[in-house]
């Protein structure tokens, strides 16, 4: 199996200064190396904090999953292409849905960073073109589900189509959709969302707490990292 350099971290190297407008302080994570997992990105040991703000984070966004109203927002930017989101959506996603998201403690924001290659932007315009019929999610879910590699053509334009009539959208709309390229604005400036903040690999995730504070976590880390930092969030 092919893994495609730019999963791992594509050295993005940009400075972000001081946005004015409504703030977040963006504070950097300190875990223990047993925590993270072999060939997986570690979670960042020395970003400064920064302000920036709040809609790079929430807008040229998915919808949110979960309760809007739930204390604390994750915001995931990854790519469907990328062997290390696909462990996370396999391996961890579940049971933060399970603990977190299903009991109105999280809501969860996804944003494209689409590094590997055309078919990531195809998938991810194909998701927004669900989105239309209310289906981000199912459509979401399906792509990582018949993931097979990076590169190798599972994200084909046949199968995209074949993955939205599976799920029952108006396979009429969706062709249109893509062939428009209607999200094609939105899915650049999710991309440049991803390196204002210095995002250099995917999946990359940033938690926002009640207090607005943002801890940053690189890497499919192990679902006890997302477990701790939920916990602490929750019990300020």
């Amino acid at each position: 199996m092919n893994i495609h350099g730019p999963s791992l971290g594509i050295g993005v190297a940009i400075t972000v200064a001081a946005i004015f407008g409504a703030y977040f302080a963006l504070n950097n994570l300190n875990q223990e190396k047993p925590l993270v997992l072999e060939d997986v990105p570690e979670i960042e040991q020395s970003l400064e904090p920064q302000k920036l703000k709040k809609e790079v984070f929430t807008t040229n966004a998915s919808p949110y999953l979960g309760d809007e109203n739930a204390p604390i927002t994750m915001v995931e930017f990854g790519d469907y292409q990328c062997f290390f989101c696909n462990r996370y959506f396999h391996e961890t996603e579940h049971d933060v849905l399970k603990n977190y998201v299903e009991t109105g403690k999280v809501k969860i924001l996804f944003k494209d960073f689409t590094i590997i290659g055309p078919d990531s932007i195809n998938a991810a315009h194909a998701t927004h073109c669900a989105n239309e019929e209310g289906k981000f999610w199912e459509y979401h879910n399906i792509l990582y589900n018949n993931w097979t590699g990076e590169n190798n053509g599972w994200a084909s334009s046949e199968n995209l189509f074949k993955f939205a009539k599976e799920i029952g959208l108006d396979t009429d709309n969706f062709s249109e959709c893509m062939l428009e390229a209607r999200y094609q604005d939105m899915i650049i400036a999710s991309n440049n969302d991803a390196k204002a903040l210095g995002i250099d690999g995917t999946p990359s995730f940033f938690i926002i707490g009640p207090d607005n504070e943002v801890t940053r976590i690189g890497g499919a880390q192990p679902y006890d990292v997302f477990k701790r930092i939920f916990d602490s969030e929750l019990n300020k």
